[in-house]
């Protein structure tokens, strides 16, 4: 192979994929967004993403099989191994069974909607904290406020993005490890807890939202309060912690519930 086709390899480290899928797919760019006939799509993955010794298991649950598949082949491309389950009671009983590292579930289904699915799996010590990701049709401020109160880590709303899609579960994935240590200790914390570092209650209730990782608009939709309200009670967090920032922040609160 020559010099130039080497460095163009070293620079891109891309591979091109393409499949023909009949009937009703998705558009080239889209997951979720239906098209009548054949299509041939193409999709590029990073190598980088297949390095390391530990293969990471997804679950995806969704009644719908054609998006199912397509979800289940996007993640196998990406080097994940992937368990696929049809409806919400099989996925809670594969969940206990396989032991996933992360969990991509659709909310409207039959037998078990996803938010069951979640509060099922959340109430069980060994499935208690496997990151969760929602995928809906819907986008209803109600639904996402549920979803988030019940565990969720993140929320897609179909149609989705390919990129999009393996970037949250690649970030979640990332945060679940980097938390690992410090889950058990703070696993029963209440926000009044924080109280005790001079914060107001829902200045203490933000703060124990940011120490899980979530971001202002989740806070926001969680709690049902505007985003400038999340940011003037952070801004005030910080000036009475003496910090500048959230990861500091969060830092404090995260040695204040280890140790309380």
């Amino acid at each position: 192979m020559g010099q130039r086709a080497v460095g163009h390899l070293a620079h891109r480290r891309r591979f091109m994929w393409q499949a023909t899928v009949r009937n009703r797919f998705v558009s080239e760019d889209r997951i979720g967004r239906t098209a009548n006939g054949a299509r041939s799509w193409f999709l590029y993955f990073d190598l980088s993403s297949l390095q390391g010794p530990f293969v990471k298991r997804i679950l995806v649950i969704d009644d719908e099989a054609k998006l199912r598949k397509q979800f289940a082949a996007l993640l196998s491309l990406e080097g994940f191994t992937v368990i696929e389950a049809r409806n919400g009671r099989e996925g809670v009983e594969l969940a206990r069974k396989e032991n996933p590292d992360l969990v991509v579930c659709d909310i409207t289904m039959p037998e078990m909607n996803g938010h069951r699915v979640l509060e099922t799996l959340r109430g069980e010590p060994r499935t208690a904290h496997l990151p969760f990701i929602f995928l809906t049709g819907w986008n209803e401020q109600e639904d996402l406020r549920t979803g988030m109160n019940l565990g969720a880590d993140d929320y897609l709303v179909k149609p989705v993005d390919p990129a999009e899609f393996i970037s949250s579960v690649q970030a979640r994935l990332r945060r679940h490890a980097l938390t690992a240590p410090r889950r058990a200790s703070t696993a029963e914390a209440t926000s009044s807890e924080l109280e005790s570092l001079g914060l107001t209650p829902r200045e203490a209730e933000i703060l124990l939202w940011v120490s899980q990782g979530k971001t202002n608009p989740e806070i926001a939709t969680i709690l049902g309060i505007g985003l400038t309200t999340v940011k003037k009670h952070l801004e005030a967090t910080f000036a009475k912690l003496g910090v500048e920032n959230r990861t500091s922040a969060a830092a404090l609160a995260l040695e204040k519930l280890g140790n309380g």
